[in-house]
């Protein structure tokens, strides 16, 4: 099965430049061709059965992702599986931010609540490379992911299994300069505008809140940071544009100040910052 082959049957389910994205993204990952090669043909040697395989996972619509087993996140590789949600840009935009402010401190303690596949931890950890980060997940199987990737990327990260919605299993005073968290903060009333790639494959556990209580994991960091960060010291969340004021108001009555939300590169409130 030739690269056109593949973008065009997956024209059925993705628009075209989507498709022709994925299938650029099969050759170049899985096999190792360039644009370049492609052109000229050098895809006619790859098994069939191989290829028809992948395709019909695609067609089912299960991410790339999942499909290659890793994701491309701030310049690194990082393995992924359905144990863990796929990094996205705006994650990334969220590490400048941390990046860009902590860079001049003298060996930050930083905690990423929440990791999943390790990729804010291992990104803090190689970017400030002055840093001493340690990352928690209460998914087990999340926590294996994380590691190897860890050892993939080569730098040192403490994780470790803690439910942040149970505080007597994480007790810690005035330990943190930074802490940081993507949590779960999409409400089940959003899930009809959601794409059916990420409701089918990526966990539910890592995505959904209730409607009742969207802010649920937000007010156990927050109140988990009054007194586990240092004085002075940063919260940094990724949000739902849907409540960054109602966060904002949470935040403020917990007595944090500086607070600043940002846009993402897509214009919508996707990241906050308050100070102990």
């Amino acid at each position: 099965m030739s690269y056109q082959e593949l973008w065009h049957r997956l024209t059925k389910i993705y628009d075209e430049g989507e498709a022709k994205a994925i299938a650029r993204m099969v050759y170049e990952v899985r096999y190792g061709l360039t644009l370049s090669d492609l052109l000229m043909g050098r895809d006619a040697d790859i098994p069939e059965e191989e290829l028809e395989q992948t395709a019909q996972r695609l067609e089912r619509m299960e991410p790339v992702q999942y499909v290659l087993g890793q994701a491309d996140f701030y310049g690194r590789s990082f393995k992924v599986t359905p144990a863990v949600l796929i990094p996205r840009p705006e994650t990334a935009e969220l590490c400048q931010w941390i990046v860009a402010e902590a860079g001049g401190e003298q060996q930050p303690a930083i905690l990423d609540i929440g990791t999943g596949s390790g990729c804010i931890a291992i990104t803090l950890a190689a970017e400030l490379p002055q840093s001493q980060v340690s990352a928690w997940d209460i998914s087990a199987e999340a926590l294996a992911v994380a590691r190897e990737n860890g050892r993939i990327n080569g730098v040192s990260v403490s994780f470790e299994q803690h439910d942040i919605l149970r505080p007597a299993d994480s007790q810690q005073s005035a330990q943190w300069d930074i802490l940081v968290s993507n949590p779960p903060y999409i409400i089940n009333k959003e899930r009809a505008m959601m794409e059916k790639n990420v409701l089918d494959y990526e966990p539910s556990l890592a995505l959904f809140v209730p409607d009742d209580d969207p802010l649920r994991f937000y007010r156990a960091i927050a109140d988990y940071g009054r007194q586990a960060l240092k004085p002075g010291g940063w919260l940094y969340f990724e949000i739902n544009p849907l409540y960054a004021e109602d966060l904002y108001h949470l935040l403020c009555g917990m007595s944090y100040h500086d607070i600043e939300i940002r846009k993402d590169a897509y214009g919508k409130q996707r990241m906050m910052r308050a100070r102990r």
